[in-house]
């Protein structure tokens, strides 16, 4: 009984080394196949919709480059961009604004109310036809962006209650941010676009 075990496992160990049924192989596919062309469909994951590109030549790189920037400051020049919008980096967020826009930030600054500051970290500056893109940051003498202080003020009380049920735990903390609202007077861009 147990020598027919042993052959049996045997046999099954051996039977799984040697293939069932002769599986086909590509070429062997290829050779017998009456249809023309590659094995695999031609999809979007097989070869993309677009055409390959080709590197551009460097003269020709530059040319357009300084065709684009002498457009960009024509238009500068002649203040015939239209209403300019900026992406500022204040009080460690991200703010898109226009002129005449107010913003409410939930910090306290130096400045006193009525006073014009600066924002000097911009991050982008654009118009109806181009946009300015900083690397991080626009330079200081290519963009210039004030803003008034109109108002220093608290938030509203906010509560930030913790309680844990059957432990008599309860912690009540009132948090109130300070606020300065201010408004956005001017965008203005210097046609020194190099």
């Amino acid at each position: 009984m147990a020598l027919s075990r042993g052959c049996a496992g045997l046999w099954r160990t051996c039977s799984m080394l040697v293939p069932r049924h002769r599986l086909l192989l590509p070429v062997a596919a290829r050779l017998q196949s009456t249809v023309s062309g590659d094995l695999l469909p031609r999809t979007s994951l097989s070869s993309p919709p677009w055409p390959e590109l080709t590197p551009e030549p460097e003269e020709e790189q530059r040319a357009r480059h300084a065709a684009v920037v002498s457009a960009v400051n024509r238009k500068i020049h002649q203040q015939d961009f239209g209403r300019l919008f900026a992406v500022l980096h204040f009080s460690g967020r991200q703010w898109k604004v226009t002129a005449e826009d107010l913003i409410l930030i939930e910090n306290h600054i130096e400045a006193d109310c009525g006073e014009r500051i600066r924002m000097e970290k911009v991050l982008l500056v654009g118009a109806e036809d181009f946009t300015l893109i900083g690397r991080p940051l626009l330079g200081k003498d290519l963009v210039r962006v004030e803003a008034t202080v109109i108002e220093k003020t608290e938030s509203w009380p906010k509560i930030h209650m913790r309680f844990w049920r059957r432990h008599r735990f309860q912690r009540k903390r009132i948090i109130i941010q300070p606020q300065t609202v201010l408004r956005i007077n001017s965008i203005q861009l210097n046609p020194s676009l190099t």
